[in-house]
C-alpha cells in the first residue's frame, strides 16, 4: 500500500485534514494518504512573504516524514518548496498549482484562476509562466472581502467563488477554470459538481497528476 506525503504549508490541522480527506477520496484505492501540516505560520498564506516562508515549511516536513513514501503532493497553489523537493527527492513531487494547471490546459485549452487572495495574483501568474503555459492563461478573477474571513464561511465562499468562475468564462473567454487555493478545496470540489463549466479541483488534479508520474 504505497504511502502518499500530503503537506499543507498552511499552519491548519482542520485544512489538513479537509485536504487529505479530498485527496484520499481521489486517490487509487490502494493509496494511504499521510498528511503533515506547517509547524508555524499563517493558518492561511495570503501574500508572497507569507508564499516564501512556507517552502521552508513544505521542506521541514517532507524531512520529518517517513522515508518509504512513494510520494509528495504541496498542497498550496502556489507551490512553494516544489523546485527544492524536486531536487531533494528520489520519488514524484507535485504542486496542486502546477497540476490543477496542467490539467485546465489539455487540449490546448484556454483557462483563468478564481480565487480570493488579490496579493498572491503576481505569484499565481508566475506559477502560470513556470510551466510554460501563458499563452493560455486569461487570467484570475477574485473575490471581495478579506480572505480569511470569507474562507471561514463555506456558502458565502462558494457563492463568491462561483461568481468569479463565471466572470472567468463571460469576460475573458476561459474554457476552463481553476479553483486557486489548498483551503478551497471543498468549495472547488462542491463547485466542480455543481456548476455547468469546466471547473478543475487543484488537490484531485494534483492526485491523478501523481498517479501519471507514479505510472
Amino acid at each position: 500500500m504505497p504511502k502518499i506525503l500530503l503537506i499543507n504549508p498552511n499552519a491548519s490541522e482542520a485544512t489538513t485534514a479537509m485536504m487529505a480527506d479530498i485527496a484520499q477520496r481521489a486517490a487509487p484505492a490502494q493509496w494511504r494518504i499521510l498528511p503533515r501540516t506547517a509547524g508555524k505560520g499563517p493558518t492561511m498564506i495570503v501574500n508572497a512573504a507569507e508564499l516564501a516562508q512556507a517552502a521552508l515549511e513544505v521542506e521541514d516536513c517532507w524531512r520529518e516524514a517517513p522515508s518509504d513514501c512513494a510520494g509528495t503532493i504541496i498542497s498550496a497553489f502556489g507551490d512553494p518548496g516544489l523546485e527544492r523537493l524536486r531536487a531533494l527527492s528520489r520519488m514524484p513531487v507535485v504542486g496542486i498549482a502546477e497540476a490543477s494547471m496542467l490539467e485546465a490546459a489539455s487540449g490546448g485549452r484556454r483557462f483563468g484562476v478564481a480565487t480570493v487572495t488579490p496579493d498572491l495574483v503576481e505569484p499565481i501568474a508566475g506559477r502560470v509562466a513556470a510551466v510554460g503555459l501563458t499563452h493560455l492563461y486569461t487570467g484570475i478573477r477574485l473575490t471581495e472581502g478579506d480572505p480569511r474571513a470569507l474562507s471561514g464561511d463555506a456558502p458565502a465562499l462558494e457563492a463568491a467563488l462561483a461568481q468569479a468562475v463565471q466572470r472567468c468564462v463571460d469576460e475573458d473567454g476561459a474554457q476552463a477554470v481553476i479553483i486557486g487555493g489548498g483551503p478551497l478545496g471543498q468549495a472547488a470540489i462542491a463547485l466542480a459538481e455543481r456548476l455547468h463549466l469546466p471547473v478543475i479541483a487543484p488537490i484531485p488534479a494534483a492526485v491523478r497528476r501523481l498517479a501519471q508520474l507514479m505510472g
